[in-house]
């Protein structure tokens, strides 16, 4: 049974914080909220918790994880990016945006795409969530909250019932979140002189990246 850390959206208190990071270090998943839906989170180095977030989440291997990253530098450790690629995420950073970008050495080659060795990366604009991983002290291994079998997203925490939050460790409540997903850009494209591709249309502009 996940336990509940009850916080202030915009001041979090950092005791109920520190608990729940714990849980997430221990190889716990946890819900957490965003700038756009609740999210699945577990540590990035940890096979085993990386298996289960596929699992709780019902996708296979070829479902391109995310890395919640703190800061634009972070963010540059995980993925090759160029200063065309660069300037863009900067434009809409931080932001309701996932990037696909090729995956750095510092990504285990089993979190990146299969085929394409890429990775999705992003930096989300929610103080709970950036404290969280403040007190963590690095990127988390996320993908939107979707239970298995269904396709809506969950944006308030009060959702997560059922067999769900029995598979999980930690449910960080602050709050409901805005219901629709981040907008999915794949910037691979860029390397070649090509134009960003727009996978998915979600609560990010388009216009601030200028597309």
């Amino acid at each position: 049974m996940a336990q509940l850390f009850e916080v202030h959206p915009l001041n979090p208190h950092a005791r109920l914080l520190a608990q729940a990071v714990e849980l997430i270090q221990r190889g716990g998943i946890a819900a957490v909220p965003t700038d756009s839906s609740y999210a699945l989170v577990c540590q990035l180095d940890d096979k085993a918790a990386s298996d289960n977030l596929r699992r709780i989440r019902g996708v296979d291997g070829k479902h391109h994880l995310t890395l919640l990253c703190r800061d634009l530098s972070e963010l540059a450790n995980y993925a090759r990016v160029d200063n065309k690629q660069f300037r863009l995420i900067k434009a809409a950073t931080p932001g309701p945006y996932t990037f696909i970008l090729e995956a750095s050495k510092e990504v285990p080659r089993r979190l990146s795409h299969p085929s394409r060795k890429t990775i999705g990366l992003r930096v989300p604009d929610h103080k709970t969530l950036q404290a969280l991983l403040e007190l963590h002290g690095g990127p988390l291994l996320a993908t939107t909250l979707i239970p298995r079998g269904e396709t809506e997203s969950i944006s308030d925490p009060q959702d997560i019932t059922g067999p769900l939050e029995h598979e999980l460790a930690a449910i960080i409540d602050a709050g409901a979140c805005h219901k629709e997903p981040t907008t999915v850009v794949d910037l691979t494209t860029m390397a070649d002189g090509g134009e960003p591709v727009v996978i998915r249309q979600g609560r990010g502009e388009l216009a601030a990246l200028g597309l």
